[in-house]
């Protein structure tokens, strides 16, 4: 199919002035400046690799790995204050003695894991709203100066009281910080690394707990309050470090011309190293993709995202974040430590063994880099779901036996378990949250997926102590039973309602979505420029 091209480079008819170039179609019908140039950035970015697309923009990789350092930080003042169940001495100041040891009050640790994820889902839709009236970059730095505060109720606290008041502002901080930078990866990262920014910053997720399990272990044993102070002040070097950068950090450009402010959009492209060259292109495909959603939706409120084609693309995108809450991974890497304790071991070897549960983790995740474009987002997600229910039902068979075998062998498969997570669902779930949303929505339906995820792990955290505690229930390792019935529920929506959206732009998720493509024809849907052989 021929198509005509006129430019203002010297022919007479159809000459206009300006960068952009007019595009007509003899069976198409007219096509716009914006269309065709969105068109030509659309197939660049196809035809990029990572290389490629890091040195095309070398900017807008090192901030999306600043969003990934504010994942960082949230995950590691989220870990701080719930793996202190696991100090001895934190069980002494604040608990009270059970069989010749001192355990924390069960209302008081559901309350304390519980409550401040609660508080994390209200800073989530709260930062969503306040983020698309004054931007990405003030809305991090309004979570951050909340955990200020929160961090030092937790460091002076001597009554539990005012130590769950710092953990419920540190919630409320972490969900501003983690829905926002999520957010922004997935507005500033280039097609090419899309998937590899949202991986790292799963890594993120694992790299925090990390941290802490290290802290924890040189720490933990000490006999006065500075067994557990000490790795909440670290919580401080994490959030100088944010504020200072978070205070550098372009705007997203997506937002900006979201508030036709081109010319600022622009400023931020460039601080995102976009070339000259490629400026006319990148500010038509914002525009172009912007304009085409706008054909479809009417608002930007909470609610615009339950509505027409919208409603399928949320469910989709918040699906997997909360099937990440159906594994436990919370609930196991909280109490992994203080399970370990339980089993026999002594403070020191549970932190050791915590220490190399989150290596695990970490190593996980870094394997899912390559492979979360290279097997795709959809089967990834779904043999990882796979995986996770084996796990969790062999953990939970061998804790029916109270051998020195058997305790062992639980103690494995919960290794496992952290390492396999976040190779593939850990991983991916951050991933289709970022892209399946629409362009105009991603932030409110970001901010929904991370408050449904924390609503699930909020009434998780306050449900678990009452059935893992030795004054309880007593089920121990059994709760995997629990979490494999989740699992096995979350396996079979992947199946037939997950999509593959691997290596799709964002304009070719709309027309797919806009179409209503059947979720498992994703993979080899050919667009409407494919069809036609035109650029991508």
């Amino acid at each position: 199919m021929a198509w005509a091209i006129e430019t203002n480079l010297g022919e007479k008819k159809g000459k206009v002035e300006g960068l952009y170039p007019v595009v007509s179609s003899d069976q198409f019908g007219a096509v716009t400046s914006d269309q065709y140039l969105a068109n030509l950035a659309s197939q660049e970015e196809h035809d990029m690799s990572r290389l490629e697309a890091i040195k095309a923009a070398p900017w807008a990789f090192v901030w999306c790995l600043f969003g990934a350092w504010c994942i960082v930080l949230a995950s590691f003042q989220g870990m701080a204050g719930s793996t202190v169940f696991g100090i001895p001495q934190f069980r002494k100041d604040f608990g009270h003695e059970y069989n010749g040891e001192f355990i924390l009050d069960g209302g008081w640790q559901s309350a304390i894991d519980g409550a401040p994820r609660a508080a994390v889902s209200i800073g989530t839709l709260a930062a969503a709203w306040l983020a698309d009236i004054i931007g990405r970059r003030y809305m991090l730095l309004i979570g951050f100066g909340v955990c200020y505060v929160g961090v030092t109720l937790e460091v002076i606290a001597t009554s539990i009281e005012v130590f769950f008041a710092g953990k419920m502002l540190v919630g409320f901080g972490i969900g501003c910080s983690s829905s926002i930078s999520l957010c922004y990866v997935g507005e500033i990262a280039p097609l090419a690394i899309r998937g590899l920014m949202t991986a790292i910053c799963a890594f993120g997720f694992a790299l925090g707990p990390f941290a802490v399990a290290v802290t924890m272990n040189f720490t933990s044993t000490g006999t006065t309050r500075w067994a557990y102070r000490a790795v909440f002040c670290a919580q401080y070097g994490f959030l100088a470090v944010g504020t200072i950068l978070c205070l550098l950090m372009p705007e997203s450009p997506w937002w900006l011309i979201g508030r036709d402010d081109h010319v600022a959009a622009e400023k931020s492209l460039r601080k995102l190293g976009v070339s000259t060259q490629d400026m006319p292109k990148r500010l038509a495909s914002m525009r172009f993709t912007l304009a085409q959603v706008r054909e479809e939706t009417t608002g930007v409120t909470y609610l615009e995202c339950f509505r027409l084609t919208n409603l399928r693309r949320t469910i989709i995108s918040i699906s997997p974040v909360s099937f990440q809450a159906f594994t436990g991974i919370t609930f196991i890497n909280i109490y992994f430590a203080y399970y370990v304790q339980l089993a026999g071991y002594s403070p020191s070897e549970s932190f050791r063994l915590q220490i190399v549960q989150q290596g695990l983790c970490m190593f996980g995740n870094v394997v899912s880099w390559f492979l979360i474009d290279l097997v795709g987002r959809r089967s990834l997600t779904l043999w990882g779901l796979v995986g996770v229910l084996i796990s969790h039902c062999t953990t939970g068979a061998l804790a029916t036996r109270s051998d020195v075998g058997a305790i062992k062998g639980v103690i494995a498969m919960q290794l496992i378990f952290a390492w396999f997570y976040n190779v593939t669902i850990g991983a991916t779930a951050f991933t289709i949250l970022a892209e399946v949303s629409t362009s105009r929505l991603r932030a409110k339906s970001v901010a929904i997926g991370i408050f449904l995820q924390n609503i699930l792990f909020t009434i998780i955290a306050f449900v678990a102590p009452f059935l893992f505690n030795p004054d309880k229930a007593n089920l121990g390792a059994k709760t995997t039973f629990i979490f494999a019935g989740l699992v096995l529920g979350a396996v079979v929506f992947v199946w037939f309602y997950l999509p593959e959206t691997t290596g799709r732009t964002f304009e070719e998720l709309d027309e797919m979505f806009m179409k209503r493509v059947p979720a498992r024809k994703f993979k080899s849907y050919k667009t409407d420029a494919e069809a036609r052989n035109q650029p991508v």
